[in-house]
């Protein structure tokens, strides 16, 4: 689909590949691929810790899902302040990470030791330790370490780093095993947050 001057922009940082469907809310976005790997056919081949070699503000969103955690835990602040580059005033950026807590529970309440079977996904059986540092069979299948997980996040480790980073008001989902957090750069712009049904009406708290 061909841009035109007021279609919202869209860069998925990360995404691996074009046929993974993103969320209805961007449908109408013009999505911008990028991949560190240069078999994925992305738009940018480039490391998610050097956005800031990019153009300043020329998207609306960042969308991250189930990347962040490929970076080592002091690299993350690099990351998320290459999104703020890159991000127009009031635009969003949306992260998915495992949730390591949520994790740790299940394995106790429901007694899986780390190479147990956790859930069947379509890549094929998922344990605990796929979780933790990354899907054994994709790794395997490759051969390329940036399927490796060096980091991990809690509800509250993620807000934390969102936060200091330098985000306005975020808003975060648990569910799955997952954290699917919505953040902003400075004040929402407010149809970005009515794609997501985020109220207006801030919470006091970092996250609601």
């Amino acid at each position: 689909m061909e841009a035109t001057s007021q279609q919202r922009r869209l860069l998925n940082v990360g995404g691996h590949s074009r046929s993974i469907p993103l969320p209805a809310a961007y449908d109408q976005f013009e999505h911008i691929l990028l991949d560190l790997d240069p078999d994925a056919g992305a738009d940018i081949v480039l490391d998610a810790k050097e956005l800031t070699s990019l153009e300043p503000q020329q998207f609306d969103a960042v969308y991250c899902s189930h990347n962040l955690e490929r970076v080592r835990q002091h690299e993350v602040p690099v990351v998320l302040a290459g999104f703020r580059h890159v991000l127009k005033p009031g635009g969003l950026a949306h992260i998915i990470v495992p949730d390591l807590q949520e994790l740790m529970l299940a394995c106790v309440q429901q007694g899986i030791d780390l190479d147990g079977l956790l859930y069947e996904s379509p890549m094929g059986p998922i344990t605990p330790l796929d979780v933790l540092y990354g899907h054994s069979g994709m790794i395997q299948q490759s051969g390329q370490d940036f399927y490796t997980h060096r980091t991990g996040f809690s509800r509250s480790t993620l807000a934390n780093v969102v936060e200091v980073s330098g985000f306005g008001p975020m808003f975060c989902q648990q569910g799955n095993l997952e954290l699917n957090l919505i953040t902003f750069n400075g004040d929402p712009d407010p149809e970005l947050a009515a794609l997501f049904d985020l109220p207006m009406a801030m919470p006091d708290s970092p996250i609601a």
